[in-house]
C-alpha cells in the first residue's frame, strides 16, 4: 500500500519510496542509497531534456527545511562526503557500485530538533534558457507525464491506471511576483499554474513574464 501511496502523492510529499530509512541517533537520518539509486536508474534511461527526479529532506512535524549539518555515503569499507544544497536537497551520484555495496547515507541536521524525513520532487530547475511558449511548456508536460508513469511502474500505469493522480499542466515559480496571464493560467505572488491541453503542441505562443523563472513542478489534481 506504501508503494501506490507513493504514486498517488508522488509530486512534493513523503512517502516510503522502498527505500529504508532509519534513526542511528536521535537526530541523525540515515536511508539506503539503493532506493536512491532505482529511481535515478529510471531517469537515465528516459530521454528527459528538463524532467528530473530530485531528493530532499524536511522536518516531519513542521515541514520546515532539515537544514544539514554535514553528510557522509558509507559503505562497509568506504566512505564519502555526501554533497547537499542549504535547501537539504541531496546531490546523489548515480553510481551502481554504491548500489552493490549495499551504501547508507548518514545525514547530521543542523537543529537537532528535527526529525528528519525524506521529500521525493519530480521537477526541472534547469530553465536558465527556457523560453515560455506554449509548445515549451506542452513538452515539458510530457515528460513530467512520461516521468510520473515510468516511476510508476508497470502494475499500476497499465493495470492501475486509474489509481494515478490526474496531472493537468504545470506549476511554475519565480524569482519574483509574475504578471502572466491567459487562458488556463492562474498565479499568485510567484507561483503560476497553467492548465496545458493538445492545442498547445505546436503553439509558438510566448506567455511573457517580467520575472525570472526558477523551476518547474507537474500541477496534479489530487
Amino acid at each position: 500500500m506504501n508503494k501506490i501511496f507513493f504514486l498517488l502523492k508522488v509530486v512534493g510529499v513523503i512517502s516510503a519510496l522502498s527505500v529504508t530509512s532509519f534513526k542511528a541517533t536521535a537526530s541523525e537520518f540515515v536511508i539506503a542509497y539503493d532506493g536512491f539509486y532505482d529511481r535515478l536508474k529510471v531517469v537515465n534511461k528516459g530521454e528527459f531534456q528538463y524532467a528530473q527526479v530530485n531528493f530532499y529532506l524536511s522536518d516531519i512535524a513542521t515541514n520546515e527545511v532539515c537544514t544539514i549539518k554535514s553528510g557522509k555515503i558509507l559503505t562497509e569499507k568506504q566512505e564519502f562526503d555526501l554533497t547537499y544544497t542549504d535547501n537539504a536537497q541531496l546531490l546523489l551520484p548515480f553510481d551502481k557500485q554504491l548500489d552493490t555495496d549495499k551504501a547508507v547515507i548518514v545525514v547530521q541536521p543542523k537543529n537537532p530538533q528535527h526529525d528528519c524525513q525524506l521529500k521525493l520532487q519530480i521537477e526541472a530547475t534547469e530553465l536558465s534558457n527556457f523560453a515560455l511558449t506554449k509548445a515549451n511548456l506542452f513538452e515539458l508536460n510530457q515528460e513530467f507525464d512520461e516521468l510520473l508513469s515510468d516511476l510508476s511502474g508497470f502494475f499500476v500505469s497499465k493495470l492501475m491506471w486509474f489509481l494515478l493522480p490526474e496531472q493537468q499542466g504545470v506549476v511554475l515559480k519565480f524569482d519574483a511576483p509574475a504578471n502572466m496571464s491567459g487562458e488556463g493560467v492562474s498565479c499568485k505572488e510567484n507561483r503560476c499554474t497553467i492548465k496545458i491541453t493538445d492545442e498547445w503542441q505546436d503553439d509558438k505562443t510566448l506567455l511573457n513574464s517580467s520575472a525570472n523563472l526558477i523551476s518547474a513542478t507537474p500541477w496534479i489534481v489530487k
